[in-house]
């Protein structure tokens, strides 16, 4: 075995002392800690020129072990190069080198027995020279730091299988240059917050990390402020041994341009803890988070607190207000954070229902109610957030995923999830489907929120879109209202990103076929349009990359049948108009093929304007429509960079055609 080097490392000086363990002595034995319930840190002083696949950077034989190799090469990693989004983060010459640690778990299921985490190394802003690398085993966290920076992070269940005869760690001298090991462990210091990149518009956000999507969204506005809290995902909801491991994390602004992102509303503390969409809301002057906790992905139902929740409100008519201290069995069911101001948020650790998607809202009249999903459904009231829960409406609406109520001047809806939306006048008792009317705004942002921006008559429509699997990027839009109750939506103006300098490409056309070649990948393409037969007309706009083969989608509008979609693109003439709307039983939410019906306002004049983002995290583009100034509608396609578009036309004409680059 390699010796094992000593290091000194500025941690929180509080934290070192309470160590049981310092910096090891040369050669010195790694005795198993007393409590590896505290966990454990490793640090290493490590040489990034001299990485080498030939030998492990460190090994603790049957405990932890941290390698360097190149990603794409070994299919034996393959699938886990995916979902670690490896393969977007390429160095100068096309591979993708990463550093990778796997620590082995003892857990109550065997299957669980190994959580790897790591990062690439095109990740960092400089890969060169001599670097700080941490892992941190804390019980509920494994963590991977680099100069830090938190770069990978994962929610273990069960602790290392610490042999009791002494151990001997590894190190491998050509680049680690100094190692420590801790126990308990030790955390670095939390870095200041602060703006959200530094980047005003947060249109098409993700978290920094290269693996870090988002997931639910929702919303809240009070006191001037629009607070978006979302669910932090990593490996498109694989982590925790693919039960998710999501926690609320917050982002708020005053004026829809500058964000800032706070601490997490809603963290992950403990092993068992994996939480689900809930929703904001304001109750006697405190600030909610109400959220799910998903307890059953993880243990059987037997063994968390619902079936005694089920049985106190089967037995009393109500929920209990069951505090975490007062139950043997593992939480689970609906809970809260709770804020005096808004930015700091503490967990309430009492659980007042058993569904585990909570759409907790105070009405129009300042009652408090409850949409559940995810375990029970129906509406509820009670007199207060945590707990006595009262249905009232026992079958609608019928549960799911997310559900969350709003109101617009005479009209009362409600949202479900990522397919149900349902409407009905104030004065109205039963509520219609608008879905089955072909009537519904989803438009490819799944589990939309709500909210209104008080006083000003402005409702803001906040989602995520799916890129390579769960969890994606965040969208917002601006809601449309009509008489008749029914919404549209377009681009949210403060939100978006900025263009370059506008190129003309035709001030009038109504050819067949116009074929453009992009100096960039991220651009803004605007027309307006006029139709010479409504009954017949059409548009269509085809994106492709530069080779002939390749990926490729296109943008297509229907006049005659009030209709727009997205689809794959032919070299040669339209595509196929065959693609379904969700009230059809096409799935927006995908992000694929799908169809929006019932447009307006294409009987006059209309513009469409259409975004392009070359997105090198996902490996693909988001391609983002608004048409008319009533509808938009969003799809992702992964490997396409939209060097080449073509512009088809039947029997409409365009004027003022442009394209920006966006910058």
């Amino acid at each position: 075995m390699v010796e094992l080097l000593s290091l000194v490392w500025m941690f929180n000086t509080a934290a070192l002392a309470q160590s049981s363990m310092t910096a090891q002595n040369p050669g010195a034995p790694l005795a198993a800690p007393a409590n590896i319930t505290n966990g454990f840190t490793v640090v290493l002083k490590v040489d990034m020129d001299k990485l080498s696949a030939a030998q492990p950077l460190l090994e603790i034989p049957g405990v932890v072990t941290l390698v360097f190799r190149k990603a794409g090469v070994d299919k034996a990693f393959e699938n886990e190069d995916r979902r670690q989004n490896y393969l977007n983060f390429k160095m100068a010459d096309g591979s993708t080198p990463v550093l990778e640690a796997t620590l082995a778990l003892d857990s109550f299921n065997k299957e669980w027995n190994r959580m790897r985490i790591g990062f690439p190394l095109a990740a960092l802003v400089n890969g060169s020279g001599e670097k700080e690398l941490v892992l941190n085993f804390d019980g509920a966290h494994w963590r991977f730091y680099c100069g830090g920076e938190l770069m990978d992070e994962d929610f273990p269940v069960g602790y290392p299988p610490w042999k009791e005869a002494v151990l001997q760690g590894a190190i491998n001298p050509a680049c680690v240059k100094s190692a420590a090991f801790y126990a308990p462990s030790i955390t670095p210091v939390a870095k200041e917050m602060r703006p959200v990149e530094t980047v005003k518009k947060i249109q098409y956000f993700t978290p920094k990390a290269h693996n870090a999507w988002v997931g639910d969204v929702v919303t809240l506005y009070h006191d001037g402020r629009f607070h978006i809290f979302y669910l932090y995902d990593r490996r498109h909801h694989s982590s925790k041994f693919g039960k998710g491991a999501h926690y609320f994390e917050h982002l708020s602004s005053t004026d829809l341009i500058n964000w800032v992102e706070h601490e997490a509303a809603a963290p992950l503390d403990e092993q068992w803890e994996t939480i689900g969409t809930g929703t904001p809301f304001i109750y006697k002057d405190k600030f909610y988070l109400a959220y799910g906790l998903h307890t059953t992905r993880l243990y059987p139902r037997e063994q968390t607190a619902l079936p005694e929740q089920w049985d106190a409100l089967n037995k009393n008519g109500k929920t209990l207000s069951l505090p975490r201290s007062a139950t043997a069995k593992v939480p689970a069911g609906a809970t809260c954070s709770v804020s005096d101001d808004g930015v700091h948020f503490t967990k309430s650790q009492i659980m007042f229902h058993p569904c585990e998607n909570p759409g907790v809202f105070t009405d129009p009249d300042g009652k408090l109610k409850m949409i559940a999903n995810f375990g029970a459904k129906g509406i509820w009231e009670s007199d207060t957030p945590e707990g006595g829960w009262r249905c009232i409406s026992p079958e609608f609406p019928p549960g799911g995923d997310c559900t969350f109520f709003f109101r617009w001047g005479s009209f009362d809806y409600i949202i479900g999830g990522f397919t149900g939306l349902w409407s009905k006048s104030v004065h109205d008792t039963a509520y219609a489907s608008l879905v089955s009317q072909g009537l519904d705004f989803y438009d490819g942002v799944a589990v939309p929120a709500i909210s209104e921006i008080t006083g000003k008559n402005r409702f803001i429509m906040t989602g995520w879109i799916a890129g390579n699997g769960w969890g994606g990027h965040l969208v917002l839009r601006e809601l449309v209202h009509y008489p008749d109750g029914r919404i549209g939506s377009h681009w949210l103006k403060e939100a978006m990103p900025e263009t370059g300098r506008i190129r003309i490409l035709a001030a009038k056309t109504h050819a067949p076929e116009t074929v453009v070649t992009n100096d960039c990948t991220s651009f803004v393409l605007s027309f307006d349009g006029t139709s010479q037969q409504v009954k017949t007309g059409k548009l269509a706009v085809a994106f492709f990359n530069e080779s002939e083969q390749g990926h490729s989608v296109e943008f297509q509008l229907r006049l005659g049948d009030a209709r727009a979609q997205w689809n794959g693109a032919n070299r040669q003439g339209f595509a196929n108009p065959d693609v379904k709307t969700l009230r059809e039983g096409g799935a927006p939410h995908d992000v694929g093929n799908f169809a929006i019906e019932n447009l307006s306002g294409l009987d006059k004049p209309f513009s469409v304007r259409l975004l392009v983002l070359d997105d090198p995290k996902s490996g693909g583009s988001i391609i983002d429509a608004e048409i008319a100034g009533c509808r938009t509608m969003i799809t992702f396609r992964s490997g396409l960079r939209a060097k080449n578009m073509v512009i088809r036309t039947d029997a409409v004409v365009l004027q003022n055609v442009t394209v920006a680059p966006l910058k």
